[in-house]
């Protein structure tokens, strides 16, 4: 018999209602998808509000690891927790003091270059219709010389209408400088406390979310941590050899390329473009250049084939492809942090979808054992 409607065949209302109890009838799963849904919701809607106490409750969750470890070896917790405080606020200042004046350094020199490098690479362009009349026009390098004009004269004052909101960011960074500190301090140290308090307020019911968190709670400690060590290996490298080598702007092009592996495959071609471009800008089309495109791309082949496989070996076992969807999607939705937290996302629909799977099987299993077929 045919049907207008799909939702009034009495065969797909009992197909639904299958999938609608195989699915969502557990109590414990149902706390699942809550728990995820009232997670994402917070973070989207209130994410800007809360971004202090979101990042203070990842850092303290990262020193964790240093508490953890200093408490196997018989050390009170309170002392523990105090000496990675000071740990962490040591090296956060050095960071601040030392690396943070030569990046913004090199980052004015550069914006200072930046119309002799757009004058230097027009005149390039106006030569490409007499080396190649049959493939491009000089209407052509007109449109394009146009449109980099008006890119840089958006970028010009993108930055000028950053500097006039400067105060106000100003005033919001020392808020955060002491806010985030001291709310990593309470954490650590309250850290069972606070626990338990949130306990309170979910159900008893909660085997599948714990499964949940202890599952990515593993994966996802070990994978930020390698990824710090990955991120100053490569930081380290690249500034080396580039400095060595005499490229401008060494110190800015090793910090973006250091934090290019947070976005697996895309951050590496994307950050190859200025690192070719300050090289063809400084010694234009000579061996030099060449040299530092081999270098860059023998750093990226020595953290792709042995940095990263050591230090996050049997860590966030997703598939290339799956990394790369993961980073589009994450990516299209939340902009660049998407982009950073696309592979502890990706961990954490993997790790939802391996633990309801055990729970479907377990269910299945225990149906089959007390069916009557199975009973006689």
């Amino acid at each position: 018999k045919f049907y207008p409607r799909p939702w009034d065949d009495p065969s797909m209302n009992q197909l639904f209602r299958e999938w609608i109890n195989r699915y969502f009838s557990n109590p414990q799963v149902l706390i699942l998808w809550f728990l995820l849904i009232l997670g994402f919701t917070l973070v989207v809607f209130l994410g800007h509000m809360l971004a202090p106490v979101l990042a203070a409750i990842i850092i303290a969750y990262l020193l964790e690891g240093l508490v953890h470890l200093l408490e196997k070896r018989r050390m009170p917790r309170k002392a523990a927790v105090l000496i990675v405080f000071v740990f962490f606020m040591v090296s956060f200042l050095a960071l601040l003091v030392i690396l943070m004046p030569l990046v913004s350094r090199q980052v004015g020199q550069l914006l200072q270059q930046l119309p002799a490098m757009f004058a230097k690479g027009q005149s390039l362009l106006i030569q490409l219709p007499e080396k190649y009349p049959g493939y491009i026009t000089e209407a052509q390098i007109r449109q394009i010389t146009a449109s980099l004009s008006n890119q840089i004269t958006g970028l010009a004052q993108q930055i000028l209408s950053f500097s006039l909101a400067s105060v106000r960011g100003l005033i919001a960074a020392i808020i955060y400088l002491i806010l985030v500190p001291l709310m990593v301090f309470f954490f650590l140290k309250d850290k069972r406390m606070i626990m338990e308090w949130v306990k309170g307020f979910l159900p008893d019911d909660r085997g599948l979310a714990r499964e949940v968190w202890l599952e990515v709670n593993l994966q996802f400690a070990n994978y930020v941590r390698g990824k710090i060590m990955e991120i100053i290996i490569v930081g380290v490298v690249t500034y080396i050899v580039f400095a060595t080598m005499g490229l401008q702007f060494a110190m800015l092009l090793a910090l973006l390329t250091g934090l290019s592996v947070l976005v697996p495959y895309i951050g590496v071609t994307v950050i190859f473009f200025p690192v070719a471009m300050i090289a063809f800008f400084q010694w234009g089309a000579s061996a030099d250049t060449l040299w530092v495109m081999l270098a860059y791309g023998i750093i990226q082949i020595f953290d792709g084939n042995l940095l990263a496989p050591l230090l996050l070996s049997r860590v966030v076992n997703l598939h290339p492809v799956a990394i790369i969807v993961a980073v589009l999607v994450f990516g299209g939705f939340w902009g660049i942090v998407g982009l950073l937290f696309a592979i502890p996302l990706a961990t954490l629909c993997q790790a939802v979808i391996r633990v309801l799977t055990r729970n479907l099987q377990k269910e299945d299993a225990r149906k089959a054992i007390s069916s009557p077929a199975a009973e006689a």
